[in-house]
């Protein structure tokens, strides 16, 4: 059952800083927050009293990447929240989600938080797991059988040239749902994200056209 609609204004794009993270897996919620600053022409300053990188989307809408390294992205998001008084409902966080392919995405309010400890940080902080996400995919290393040592790795590598440009795509249908987002149309933002593209049809090859019937052949003619 979908919460109410409440509109969306605090924006949590979650990441590790540094250069050495900037291009990893685990920094797909930055490359959204980026983007989507990016795309609305507004800029991020340091606010060491918010624990992260902010910026002002509109009046009383906020963005916010955390600097505190993944594990204490609640820092951030709870500071915001409580400072401009936003509800729960009200907060969507953007980040990477092993259990769905790239080129994947997912809007979903509440639930479990599948391990990622910058939602299980939000979560404790928040004192409740009633927050959107937006779930961008970065693939499981699963079939690869490796172990939950090789996972961290795994998420803290930069993906492949054909993953990065499925993630990339992902992002950019992240960024054209905004204002549905913005408004908290959420179904319809639902509906946009999760309906994958029906494949082109090709066009079927013309048809040869028949051969004519040969005229004929005239009375006492040799067949």
């Amino acid at each position: 059952m979908l919460a109410p609609n409440s509109p969306i204004r605090l924006v949590a794009g979650l990441g590790n800083p540094g250069r050495e993270y900037q291009r990893t897996r685990h920094n797909a919620g930055f490359w959204f927050a980026d983007l989507l600053a990016r795309k609305l022409a507004r800029t991020f300053s340091a606010e060491k009293k918010f624990f992260g990188e902010v910026c002002r989307l509109d009046a009383d809408v906020w963005m916010v990447k955390p600097m505190t390294f993944m594990n204490r992205s609640g820092q951030a998001v709870a500071g915001l929240s409580t400072f401009y008084q936003i509800k729960p409902e009200e907060i969507l966080v953007a980040h990477d989600e092993l259990d769905l392919r790239p080129g994947e995405v997912k809007l979903k309010m509440g639930g479990g938080v599948a391990g990622h400890n910058g939602l299980k940080d939000i979560r404790d902080r928040l004192g409740t797991a009633e927050f959107w996400r937006l779930r961008i995919g970065i693939g499981h290393p699963r079939e690869q059988e490796m172990t939950e040592q090789e996972v961290v790795d795994y998420v803290l590598h930069r993906p492949g040239e054909e993953h990065q440009k499925l993630i990339d795509s992902t992002i950019d249908k992240c960024i054209d749902v905004w204002p549905l987002l913005a408004r908290g149309e959420m179904e319809k933002a639902m509906h946009l994200l999760h309906t994958k593209p029906k494949p082109s049809r090709q066009p079927e090859p013309p048809k040869s056209p028949k051969p004519e019937a040969p005229d004929p052949a005239p009375p006492g003619a040799d067949t």
